[in-house]
């Protein structure tokens, strides 16, 4: 609990929707821009920030460390020979094509690749957290188990994220994924800080961009002294009412990018 409550505490006090258009002023440190994988609007949102902040850095959740190595200026300014050498449909990502944006921009800018081995993922659902993501777990919060309030609010959010469908034996490993996948993120955006001196920008879904558990609050706690900025991207229609307050220093709000029943594949 004691691990909790110094991530929560450090969280900015502020939170703002903004318009796309305040993306052009947009700075810190480290920047975590979020988005849902499949609007294509939320990729042209991230292309126009990292325009505006000039990394030295960016972190990919979408990338291994091995594709990240593989990217070259030369392949940035080739769409289709960059999407074969990233092996980027094999990967189960959306079209490349609605990627593409945020990379035209980065220049010379390091290019960090955070995803994680599946199988790696996999035994974070089982396995003790400090085991699978070793020695510096405790660094990252992962050596002390949630508030058990807190665990069944996020047992909860992933039941409703998967339509319901999980079997409840399923829901605590969700829970611990998420967890190590968030400090992954975190480790790797902190050595790209560490390499560079920043700013660095970290490219991923918005639930990992959130102030109060995920990456923004991880940094936090290993550098108060680093400006972390978080910016989530969400969906609602144009008629909706204003959204509540969301757990990010700003988010847009953009329409719903068309899509088929998420929910289709679980009856």
């Amino acid at each position: 609990m004691a691990a909790l409550l110094s991530l929560t505490l450090i969280s900015p006090a502020h939170a703002e929707e903004i318009s796309a258009d305040a993306l052009d002023h947009i700075s810190g440190d480290i920047v975590v821009l979020g988005e849902i994988h499949d609007n294509p609007t939320h990729h042209l949102n991230q292309a126009r920030a990292i325009a505006a902040i000039k990394p030295k850095a960016v972190v990919f959740e979408m990338l291994s460390s091995a594709q990240a190595a593989k990217t070259t200026l030369a392949l940035l300014n080739d769409e289709k020979a960059l999407d074969r050498a990233l092996g980027w449909e094999q990967a189960g990502w959306p079209d490349f094509a609605i990627y593409y944006p945020i990379f035209k921009p980065l220049g010379d800018a390091r290019i960090y690749g955070a995803a994680e081995p599946r199988d790696v993922v996999r035994s974070a659902m089982t396995a003790p957290l400090p085991e699978v993501f070793g020695p510096d777990a405790a660094r990252y919060g992962l050596d002390k188990p949630y508030a058990d309030t807190l665990q069944k609010r996020l047992e909860a959010e992933a039941q409703d994220d998967h339509c319901n469908a999980l079997p409840e034996k399923l829901l605590p490993g969700m829970v611990a994924a998420q967890r190590y996948r968030d400090a992954a993120f975190a480790r790797t955006v902190q050595q790209a800080y560490q390499d560079t001196g920043g700013p660095v920008v970290l490219i991923t879904g918005s639930g990992h961009a959130r102030n109060d558990l995920a990456v923004p609050a991880l940094l936090r706690k290993l550098d108060p002294s680093a400006k972390v900025v978080s910016i989530g991207q969400i969906e609602a229609e144009p008629d909706a009412p204003a959204s509540p307050d969301q757990p990010f220093d700003y988010w847009i709000v953009t329409p719903p990018t068309p899509r088929d029943d998420p929910c289709a594949a679980f009856k």
